[in-house]
């Protein structure tokens, strides 16, 4: 799980092409935090989270934050048929 994570993330850091470099500086943190995070070394989900998802069957998933716009159209849909 921690690897989807993690790949999730290069993925979109290379989309975006933000460096390792430029997304510790927009996070206010060094570097070197941003490689242990990417390499696994650290960031690791609690263990303890990981057995209750488990335990529910259930998996931590990283998807795209929805756009305003497409928020604001789905409030509208929604509120239309009540």
């Amino acid at each position: 799980m921690n690897e989807q994570v993690r790949e999730a993330v290069k993925s979109a850091m290379g989309e975006r092409k933000i460096s390792q470099g430029e997304l510790a500086r927009r996070l206010e943190v060094d570097r070197p935090s941003i490689t242990r995070l990417l390499s696994g070394t650290s960031g690791k989900v609690p263990k303890l989270w990981q057995e209750v998802l488990d335990a529910l069957d259930l998996e931590l998933v990283v998807q795209p934050k929805k756009r305003l716009s497409d928020q604001s159209l789905e409030w509208n849909n929604r509120n239309r048929t009540q």
